[in-house]
């Protein structure tokens, strides 16, 4: 009883403390409490405690924000109550935090000792889950099958005790406090995202966002002025990530020698620990919201089918996890680093601990062999990362701000350049190597030349080919969805845009081996008929990957009508870098340039570097396409003109207004499936473009057919016969006839003339905001006049 109201002592000193010493007076409380009770008499603190310390640490509270914190910040930015996002501002506390939640720390310590004896399990609330996972849980289906679609859902998933479904999550100390981790800056990310009102949903039967009911969605902002990153934050991912996770994925064999060395001291907690980590970041950061969460083969296996798309829609992924995901994805894939020639693996025997507490140094010594593959961590994040970039990309909205598409953008750069990858990068999250590093000038000087050599010899070599090769749909697929996006958000930032481009073109041409090879999988993936798998063409081994990949990485992600995208569902089949079609990369390039020339000719001040961007596009394309581009020629008066050529480039400022010229361009052929703007009501417009295609087809406007231009229209009429026509009745009935048949003859006409010019229906244009306003107005009048007429009469006749 006397430790249980300690706990409840400590719980609401942690809950209190919201100024800077009060925090640092709380961790210390916290330090001087684990300390003095052994680990198997700390239930209490675990069970009171431990929920209400990671409701202040991460924010997850409705505490209201302190009036002085309040005022010192901009208006309408409420100052965040989270001890880590007091710590940005904060060295000292910084530190203090640090050491408390660090590895090696007390209380992760202390968590591992209370797992070991199993003294306490938590339920993790299911509106906190990835949503995929609530709605799984939500489901009928027996524990059996849950359990195995996923790691994550191993053992952990238990029927409610109560009300026995949905089903929970049933954790320990160090699962626990590892969700909630993972949680905060999917939390932070819908927290930005709602006070931005970047993305709006206006699905009707989508579900409402669990987030807008927390408290913490109104208290964990960052503060105005406040970096976009949390360093402390960062810092204790990459410490977990370097004591739990080996760069190297793990395989656990007890059995790996023989029956006579099997012995019960094996023990398979790092490996447990290793995969729940990383399958708990993906799930929480990459997958989460997507209506396609496991691979397709897998749920085929189960029986299993996901009507998630219905109820999760197109939405983009959460916005702002792009530094995390940089460090994950970084970290696990900087063990491909070294070389692949050897062939080795990695074990896991007996794990040596420390009494009451984890060692962490020793845990990580089981570590007999080690492998060196593509297909060790690096295989669990690819599909979940291809498809999280793929949807940041597809479903950013119109009229959002690119700030989130670019750093999902550079995430994807980095895992294009593995290579690029070092120990020196991660230094800046280890606090011990900056303290190292803040020496005196010369140091600094050495470490400069360092990182400059080091930037010199890593470059992309044959080493690398099998990764390139499992990867290949990075380099190509997703290449041709981002010239979609380019073109989507061309008029919004057009420097922005460009950059990116060119950084594509930079990356894909830094190293002819990896151009050679690019284009060599194309050129193999197209052969028709493809050699055996026994050629000795690396090449030839991959392309039935490649070709499952593309089914199942790109699963239900497909543009629709009106998103003014270039690949679709049934294109998706097909690599399209190389092709010299419409849809190929060298087309979209050379209409991605006009268009920017356009934009930058429209657009006042100094754009001598964006044309300088251009320019160096240009220089890449000639590279990557092994031939000279062809530049517009304009001529002086034309450039001179500002207004000149107005109507003869594809975009103006705002999608979907404006002038183009068919015979320069085209829009896919189609204008109906440029982007929905903001001039448009987006729910009529799809309406209007589903029944515009609808009749399209109805009346064969989609496909010319020969037969419509071989010659003149024969109609064979029977013999007639000489009949009395009477009374009038009869003759009215001849009168409608014939002009019934001179009606479907003139309709006849027209479809024919619109067969042959390839003109089709687009009712689009009716579900323009001021044709819709002007209805609406005009409805509201004749109302007012059929309500008021008969007032202004009895006034008229008194």
């Amino acid at each position: 009883m006397d430790s249980q109201n300690r706990a409840q002592d400590l719980a609401t000193t942690v809950l209190a403390a919201a100024a800077l010493p009060e925090i640092a007076a709380a961790c210390s409380a916290v330090e001087s409490f684990l300390r003095r009770h052994a680990s198997d008499q700390s239930r209490a603190f675990f069970s009171v405690a431990l929920p209400a310390l990671i409701c202040r640490i991460f924010g997850f509270d409705d505490v209201p924000p302190p009036s002085s914190s309040a005022s010192s910040t901009a208006p309408g930015r409420p100052a965040s109550t989270a001890w880590i996002d007091q710590a940005a501002s904060d060295p000292a506390l910084a530190g203090r935090l640090l050491a408390l939640l660090a590895p090696d720390g007390i209380l992760i310590s202390s968590i591992s000792a209370v797992d070991r004896h199993a003294l306490v399990r938590y339920v993790f609330p299911i509106e906190r889950l990835p949503e995929w996972i609530r709605f799984a849980l939500q489901s009928d289906r027996p524990i059996s099958v849950l359990s195995d679609l996923c790691p994550l859902l191993k053992s952990r998933v238990k029927e409610d005790a109560v009300q026995g479904s949905p089903y929970q999550m049933h954790l320990n100390a160090f699962e626990y406090f590892m969700f909630w981790f993972a949680y905060y800056p999917v939390c932070r990310g819908n927290s930005e995202s709602s006070d931005a009102n970047v993305v709006r949903k206006s699905r009707k039967f989508r579900l409402q966002k669990w987030t807008s009911s927390l408290p913490v969605l109104c208290s964990s902002s960052r503060r105005y002025g406040q970096k976009p990153e949390c360093n402390l934050y960062l810092q204790l991912l990459y410490a977990y990530l370097h004591a739990f996770v080996p760069k190297n994925r793990l395989s656990y064999q007890p059995y790996r020698s023989s029956l006579l060395h099997y012995s019960l001291s094996y023990d398979d907690t790092a490996f447990q620990q290793a995969e729940f980590l990383v399958y708990t970041f993906v799930h929480f950061w990459m997958i989460d919201n997507d209506f396609s969460p496991l691979p397709v083969n897998v749920c085929r296996s189960f029986g299993w089918s996901f009507p998630y798309k219905a109820v999760l829609g197109e939405a983009p992924p959460t916005a702002g996890l792009g530094d995390v995901l940089k460090v994950l994805v970084k970290y696990l894939n900087s063990g491909s680093t070294v070389s692949g020639t050897e062939s080795r693996h990695m074990v896991y025997g007996e794990s040596p601990r420390s009494k009451g507490s984890l060692d962490v140094v020793s845990s990580r010594n089981v570590m007999l062999y080690c492998e060196n593959s593509v297909g060790s961590w690096n295989a669990v994040i690819q599909r979940p990362l291809y498809r999280f970039i793929l949807r940041s990309f597809l479903f950013c909205p119109i009229g959002a701000s690119i700030k989130n598409a670019s750093q999902v953008f550079y995430l994807w750069m980095s895992y294009l350049e593995p290579w690029n990858t070092s120990p020196e990068d991660f230094s800046k999250f280890d606090p011990a190597k900056m303290k190292k590093e803040v020496g005196g000038n010369e140091n600094i000087n050495e470490s400069s030349k360092g990182k400059q050599g080091r930037h010199i010899d890593l470059q992309y070599s044959p080493a690398w080919e099998s990764y390139v090769l499992s990867n290949y749909l990075f380099y190509s697929s997703l290449v041709m969805h981002f010239l979609g996006f380019a073109h989507k958000f061309l008029h919004t930032n057009v420097e922005s845009v460009i950059q990116m481009i060119l950084k594509v073109l930079n990356v894909l041409t830094s190293s002819n081996e990896l151009l050679d090879l690019i284009r060599k999988v194309d050129v193999v993936f197209h052969s028709k008929p493809a050699r055996p798998a026994y050629s000795s063409n690396d090449a030839y081994k991959y392309i039935p990957s490649i070709c499952e990949q593309l089914q199942d990485w790109e699963d239900g992600l497909c543009e629709s009508d009106a998103d003014g995208s270039f690949l679709h569902e049934n294109w998706n089949h097909d690599l399209r870098l190389f092709s010299d079609s419409e849809d190929g990369a060298h087309n979209l390039l050379q209409l991605l340039v006009l268009r920017a020339e356009h934009e930058i000719q429209m657009s006042s001040g100094d754009v001598s570097s964006t044309i300088q961007t251009l320019d160096a596009i240009r220089i890449q394309m000639n590279i990557f396409f092994g031939g000279p581009l062809k530049k517009p020629h304009t001529s002086t008066s034309q450039a001179d003109d500002p207004h000149h050529g107005r109507g003869e480039i594809f975009t103006p400022k705002h999608p979907g207004i404006g002038q183009r010229t068919w015979a320069d361009v085209r829009y896919k052929g189609d204008w109906m499936r440029r982007p929905i703007s903001d001039t448009e009501v987006a729910w009529l417009a799809r309406l209007l473009i589903r029944f515009s295609h609808w009749l399209n087809e109805s009346f064969g406007l989609d496909h010319v057919d020969d037969s419509d231009s071989a010659g003149p229209t024969i109609v064979e009429f029977g013999r007639t016969e000489v009949c009395n026509v009477e009374g009038p009745k009869e003759a009215l009935n001849m009168v409608l006839a014939l002009l019934g048949s001179w009606l479907s003859l003139f309709g006849n006409a027209v479809v024919r003339f619109m067969r042959t010019h390839r003109i089709k229906i687009n009712l689009r244009v009716l579900a323009s905001k001021k044709f819709v306003m002007l209805l609406l107005l005009y409805a509201v009048f004749c109302a007012a006049k059929k309500v008021l007429s008969p007032a202004f009469a009895m006034v008229a006749l008194a």
